[in-house]
């Protein structure tokens, strides 16, 4: 799915003046079949910029161009709006802020029911989403609002992944997660790139998260895109992404404090284990 932003300004008033708008001169281009990031201070404009893409926010100038959907501020009614989220899915910070039934099978299914899908794929689209996020049937009469971060977190994807969307947004998706709960839901996304073929879009903080499964990543500063470029790129530079308030991650903070205390590279590396092995090396 091509999606692309050219010359996005966007303001919640429409009196603002272009200098002070959320959003300032956004051009990017999402890749395919990839995961990209998009990363910054609180307050960058990040979740406003992912909103555009299924039309939650109109630009106040410019277009956002989903394929053939092209989104614009005289975008006052977008002709067949619906074709385009259900090929867009979007989870939200906080998963149990997205439910609302009783049982995982009625919050899994009830998007398909208000879209018509036929009830006899209902079921096995409940069943199968459930599985590509790696929970058993045993879910489906459980109730959503009982289980644990990391659980209410793959209801919420699987929710979004029973209409076999093209792109999957996810907005802080590691928010209350712990370590083992943050490692399968990276697993799950890898998965979805590498297996399922989607593009799939991270907002977040978490830059350790970022660092390990990001084909590409955005850096948004005071609402507008300040660097970009693949994670070795942007995260290469430490005093630079200092200035945006943003945090190396630990494998590269480690690479680069070795460099400084013995003037050894050991490369960038985004698994720990790889650096463990770098070391050994440079030790013999």
């Amino acid at each position: 799915m091509e999606i692309k932003f050219n010359n996005v300004y966007f303001s919640y008033n429409k009196n603002t003046p272009i200098e002070n708008e959320v959003l300032k001169n956004i051009n990017l281009d999402i890749k395919e079949g990839k995961i990209s990031s998009i990363i910054g201070r609180s307050g960058s404009g990040k979740s406003t910029l992912v909103e555009m893409i299924n039309a939650l926010n109109i630009p106040s100038k410019g277009e956002v161009k989903i394929n053939d959907f092209i989104i614009t501020n005289k975008s006052k009614r977008i002709k067949n709006i619906n074709d385009l989220r259900v090929n867009i899915g979007l989870i939200f910070q906080f998963p149990e802020e997205q439910f609302f039934n009783m049982t995982v099978y009625d919050e899994i299914s009830f998007g398909m029911k208000y879209f018509n899908y036929k009830t006899k794929d209902i079921e096995k689209r409940v069943k199968d989403s459930l599985k590509m996020v790696g929970l058993n049937q045993n879910y489906i009469n459980r109730n959503p609002f009982t289980l644990s971060n990391g659980e209410k977190r793959k209801v919420a994807i699987a929710s979004i992944l029973a209409f076999n969307p093209e792109v999957i947004i996810l907005d802080e998706p590691t928010i209350g997660l712990d370590s083992i709960s943050k490692k399968n839901l990276i697993m799950l996304l890898r998965n979805l790139k590498t297996r399922y073929k989607k593009t799939i879009i991270i907002v977040s903080h978490d830059n350790d998260l970022i660092h390990k499964i990001s084909d590409y990543i955005y850096v948004l500063d005071n609402g507008e895109i300040v660097v970009e470029g693949d994670k070795y790129t942007v995260f290469k530079d430490e005093e630079k992404l200092k200035k945006y308030g943003i945090r190396v991650p630990n494998e590269i903070e480690f690479a680069n404090l070795v460099y400084k205390k013995t003037g050894k590279k050991i490369g960038y590396r985004d698994d720990i284990n790889d650096i463990i092995k770098d070391v050994y090396r440079n030790a013999r």
